[in-house]
C-alpha cells in the first residue's frame, strides 16, 4: 500500500490523456498505450481532486457533494487514488 497524505495534491501526468464523455471519462495512458474508464463518481473525484489543493479539501467538498458515511468516502478515496498511482494515470505532489 501506498503512503497518501491527506495534505499532498493529486498531479495530471503528461503522458496521460483524459476525454469526458456525458459523466463519464476514458484515460489514455500514452506509456502503455491503456485505455481506463471512469464512471460518473470516479470522473467526479479526478475532477475534485485535481482542482482541489489537496486531497484533504477535496474529500470535503465530496463529503458535502455525496451523502456517504465520512470514513466510507475517505477509503474509497484513498483507495481510487492508489489505482490512478498504481497505473501511472497521476502523480502525488506536495
Amino acid at each position: 500500500m501506498l503512503s497518501i497524505e491527506l495534505t499532498q495534491k493529486i498531479a495530471p501526468v503528461e503522458d496521460v490523456l483524459m476525454q469526458n464523455l456525458a459523466d463519464e471519462a476514458v484515460l489514455l495512458n500514452l506509456q502503455n498505450e491503456a485505455y481506463y474508464g471512469l464512471d460518473d463518481v470516479g470522473t467526479r473525484m479526478l475532477t475534485v481532486l485535481q482542482a482541489s489543493e489537496s486531497i484533504k479539501i477535496a474529500y470535503q467538498q465530496l463529503a458535502e457533494e455525496y451523502e456517504v458515511d465520512p470514513a466510507v468516502l475517505k477509503q474509497d478515496l484513498l483507495d481510487f487514488i492508489e489505482k490512478l498511482l498504481e497505473h501511472g494515470l497521476v502523480r502525488l505532489s506536495e
